[in-house]
């Protein structure tokens, strides 16, 4: 319906899909779709932000205008995450991906975030955000020795469930980094490493907020969860 009406949307410059509150629908329930319409119908587009991954699709396309791209999910297909990694945005400035769990169609892994993490599509990008995912100390790694990394200010790794291995494998990347920000917020990362991350990045905010605890079923299991599942 918004891609046919944008003859007479000629000023849209930013939108978001899905704003829907969790009294009236949870995130993980959003029904999305294909979103491809919007891209090429808008090419003034400069803010896009899409909440819900169930059934949301993406073709490869470029789009010369958009800065800011989100995506808000319990879950993101590899097939979708692929797909933005394929598509040349020349002026985005920011994009945050929570990838979410596979309970809830987040079945991507760190081969699938290659199109993104090579930076080929994205010159201008200096803030990332990898979010919300539950092998998010495997996304650390990754990131850590990233090409992108070279023109990142802002890295958010927020909401998942990063612990030591994650951030040892930060201590060891982001020091020739130029960052100015680090999220780390809702995390499984001990004390002393903690203060390593501090006093090896005493130029960068890093923020370590909201420190979890494994959980730990009835049967004995223990586990690590992130922040939105549902």
């Amino acid at each position: 319906m918004l891609a046919a009406a944008a003859d007479r949307l000629p000023g849209l410059r930013h939108l978001c899909l899905g704003d829907i509150v969790a009294e009236e629908n949870e995130l993980s329930w959003i029904q999305q779709s294909d979103i491809t319409p919007l891209l090429t119908a808008f090419p003034a587009l400069e803010t896009l932000v899409v909440a819900g991954g169930e059934h949301l699709h993406l073709d490869p396309v470029g789009h010369d205008a958009l800065r800011v791209l989100e995506f808000l999910s319990a879950g993101l297909s590899a097939e979708f995450v692929r797909a933005v990694g394929a598509s040349p945005f020349p002026a985005l400035r920011a994009l945050d991906m929570w990838l979410g769990v596979e309970r809830y169609y987040g079945d991507s892994t760190v081969e699938d975030l290659a199109g993104i993490l090579n930076g080929a599509g994205l010159p201008m990008l200096t803030r990332l955000g990898l979010m919300n995912s539950e092998i998010q100390d495997e996304i650390a790694a990754a990131v850590a020795v990233a090409p992108i990394l070279d023109r990142l200010t802002e890295l958010d790794l927020s909401m998942g469930t990063l612990g030591d291995e994650g951030a040892a494998a930060l201590l060891a990347g982001l020091p020739d980094a130029h960052l100015t920000h680090l999220n780390l917020r809702h995390h499984f990362i001990g004390e002393s490493l903690q203060q390593r991350l501090r006093d090896t990045l005493p130029g960068v905010h890093v923020d370590l907020d909201e420190e979890e605890e494994p959980y730990e079923s009835g049967d004995g299991d223990t586990g690590r969860y992130v922040e939105v599942a549902e």
